[in-house]
This record gives C-alpha cells, sequence and structure tokens, in this order.
C-alpha cells in the first residue's frame, strides 16, 4: 500500500482545524500580551462637558487560519469563563485599565467593568490594594453573572465604597436580575441598556421605561447614564427627560488616554435639558462650609463659624457632615446627598425615608461628577413645592 504524500506546508487548512488555541492566547491575554485599553468619554448633559470616561478592554486580532479573525472582548471574556481563567483575565483588564490612572483629567471619573462573582476574588482584590485610594474610581457590574449571595458581595462593596470607589449597575434593564440587583446593590450609578436607549425617540413604551429607572435612580440616590447613544434624536430626547449623564458614539468614541467629547451634541444637549428645567433643586442650593481634613472640620465647628461642616475628598466630593458635638458624623453617601438636577418633590419624599435623627438635616448637593455645590434646607425645599402648588391652583 502506497505510504501517504507529505503534508503541503503552503496549503490552506480545513475548516475543521482553523481553530483557536485559547489556552495560549488566554495566557499571554492574562500575561497583558495583546491587551489593551480604550476609553469612552461621559457627558454631563447639564454642562455639555466631559466629567468621566468609562475604560472598555481590546484584544488583538487573533488569525486561525487564512481568513478567520477573533476581536470580539466579550469572546475572549466567555471563553476565559469555560475554562475557569476569567479571574485572571479580568485582573489583567483591570490593570491595563488602570495603568492610564494617573494622568486622568481633574474632576473626571474612570469607570472600569468587572463580574460580580470574582468582586471577591484574591486576584481581583490584589488590584484593588494595589491601587490604595480608589477615589474618583467607579466599579461597574453586569446583569450578566447571576449574583449567588448578595450578603458575600456587600461585604467586598463596603470595603470598596470605604476605600473611595463608587459602585454602578451597568446594562440595567437588560438581564434576568435587574432590579433584583438594584435593589440589593444600590449603586450610584445605574446605567441604561443600549437596547432602552436605541430608538427611544421613536418609541414610547422605552421612553416611558427610561421615565420609570429615572425616577427610582432619584429615589435611591443614583445617578441615571444612558449609553450606546448613536443618533440626534435619541439624544435630544434623553436630555429632554432630564437623563444627567450619557455616553455613545454621538459624544465620543472610545479611545486612547483622553479623547475628546462632541462639543456640538454636548452643548446642544445641555440647552435642551437647560430648557427642560422643571422645578428642580438647582435654585434652591446655598453655600456651606467645607473641609478637607477633620482637624479643619472641628476646628470651625468649635469657633462656631458654621452650623455645619461637610467634608470633602480631594476630588471634591462630599464624604461626611460634621454637625457640633462630634458625635453627630453622618456619611454623607446615605440619604443625605441630592443631585443638582433632582426635583423638588423626589429631594423632599428622600429626606423623608431618613431615619429620625437625620431626617431635617440639610441635604448635600452635588454636581453630576459628584462634586459638593452646597446645601439645601429642608423648610426651603417645603416652601418651594408649597409655592409651586399654590400657583397652579392659582
Amino acid at each position: 500500500m502506497p505510504s501517504s504524500p507529505p503534508p503541503d506546508p503552503t496549503a490552506r487548512p480545513s475548516a475543521d482545524t482553523r481553530r483557536l488555541d485559547w489556552q495560549d492566547l488566554l495566557a499571554d491575554a492574562c500575561a497583558g500580551r495583546g491587551l489593551s485599553t480604550v476609553y469612552q468619554p461621559i457627558v454631563d448633559l447639564s454642562r455639555g462637558t466631559t466629567v468621566g470616561y468609562e475604560a472598555l478592554a481590546r484584544f488583538d486580532s487573533v488569525h486561525a487560519g487564512a481568513d478567520w479573525v477573533e476581536r470580539s472582548p466579550q469572546r475572549w471574556f466567555d471563553a476565559a469563563r469555560a475554562r475557569r481563567r476569567h479571574a485572571e483575565l479580568e485582573a489583567a483588564a483591570l490593570r491595563s485599565a488602570l495603568a492610564a490612572r494617573p494622568t486622568l483629567p481633574a474632576n473626571c471619573f474612570l469607570t472600569v467593568n468587572i463580574s460580580p462573582d470574582l468582586i471577591g476574588h484574591e486576584r481581583v482584590r490584589a488590584v484593588w490594594a494595589e491601587q490604595g485610594d480608589l477615589a474618583g474610581l467607579v466599579i461597574e457590574f453586569t446583569e450578566q453573572v447571576r449574583i449567588e449571595s448578595f450578603a458575600a458581595v456587600g461585604q467586598h462593596l463596603d470595603e470598596l465604597r470605604r476605600a473611595g470607589a463608587l459602585i454602578a449597575m451597568d446594562d440595567a434593564g437588560s438581564g434576568y436580575a435587574g432590579l433584583q440587583h438594584l435593589l440589593a446593590l444600590r449603586p450610584s450609578i445605574i446605567k441604561l441598556d443600549r437596547g432602552l436607549v436605541c430608538d427611544v425617540d421613536r418609541d414610547e413604551a422605552k421612553l416611558a421605561l427610561v421615565e420609570m429607572v429615572g425616577r427610582f435612580a432619584g429615589r435611591i440616590d443614583a445617578w441615571l447614564l444612558a449609553e450606546g447613544i448613536e443618533r440626534d434624536g435619541e439624544l435630544d430626547v434623553l436630555a429632554g427627560l432630564g437623563v444627567p449623564l450619557a455616553q455613545g458614539y454621538l459624544l465620543g468614541r472610545p479611545g486612547p488616554p483622553w479623547v475628546r467629547v462632541d462639543s456640538e451634541a454636548a452643548l446642544r444637549a445641555a440647552a435642551r435639558q437647560r430648557g427642560a428645567d422643571r422645578g428642580t433643586v438647582r435654585h434652591l442650593i446655598e453655600t456651606s462650609a467645607v473641609a478637607t481634613s477633620t482637624g479643619e472640620a472641628e476646628a470651625l465647628l468649635r469657633r462656631d463659624e458654621a452650623s455645619a461642616v461637610v467634608l470633602v475628598d480631594a476630588h471634591g466630593r462630599p464624604v461626611t457632615v460634621y454637625h457640633p458635638g462630634t458625635a453627630r458624623q453622618h456619611d454623607a453617601e446615605h440619604g443625605l446627598r441630592v443631585n443638582v438636577d433632582t426635583p423638588i418633590d423626589a429631594a423632599l419624599l428622600r429626606a423623608t425615608t431618613r431615619p429620625p435623627t437625620t431626617r431635617y438635616e440639610p441635604l448635600i448637593c452635588t454636581d453630576n461628577a459628584g462634586r459638593l455645590l452646597g446645601v439645601l434646607r429642608i423648610e426651603r425645599l417645603i416652601h418651594a413645592l408649597a409655592s409651586g402648588a399654590e400657583n397652579a391652583v392659582r
């Protein structure tokens, strides 16, 4: 029987041999080879300015044969999870994303993505430990992985918050556990899924759902961020609804640190949002005493120069409210803070959900980057709401 001819090294491989060697590819990616990060700007629609960036993982093209290319980040992460290397790969992606953090523009935050089931993994925790202070960092959870134990996740979230990070819920409205996740995690930012944003100007049902999520975000003291905006009509409607934060190709494509936003689209949205102002707390803000250290805050109180002092971090974001007597300190995240574009009635409703000891304390007012603008006295809010109701009757 004649022997088979030797294989032709120039021959094109058959379909069944053109397969990716994921073990080797993932080993390289986990070591940081072929893995990079791009950054997409996040815009404050009330001012038309960039207030943050989302870090997005990118992988080099991989060829299996002559005509097969794999670049989808989701495909890589799915492959890593199937081979139990997802913690390694996500840790590598986080390190890549955070490498540019020291050059992040002033008064901007940086958002990074993480699967909720990995939040307590030792490899991921090592990344947070390397960063130390997490102020200005937003950690996004996606709905695509089920959270098995909210109690376990909550413990790690508390650690991250104490280190200065904020928590965001990504893809709200796309997954099976959205409401359960939102209630349990109490994020500072809720990101609307692209599926809700797409054609929101042409779909009344989507419009109603965005309004509902916006009201919910306001009640739990979270910012709403619409992602995936690609058309003028979508941006105009979302700005008119008062959605505070947005990102998408229309405003700025992902790129190297730190890409500029499309100023024409951003400024048009800002003008549209200002014209849609319907009784927000913006005109009721009063100045407040501010300190950058505990000692400075206590000194102001001892000199009777303020009835309360707001302690802010290096980025101007409120951390703690000090009242006369050091025993009265309140975490600025726990029901005391509202966004500048919060409706007056929503701000009052939030105030009434606080514990009796803080129910009538002034609310802290922040801009869409979380920076302190001033305080809102409850009596002023009540007066403004009552005056508006009286004028409506007349």
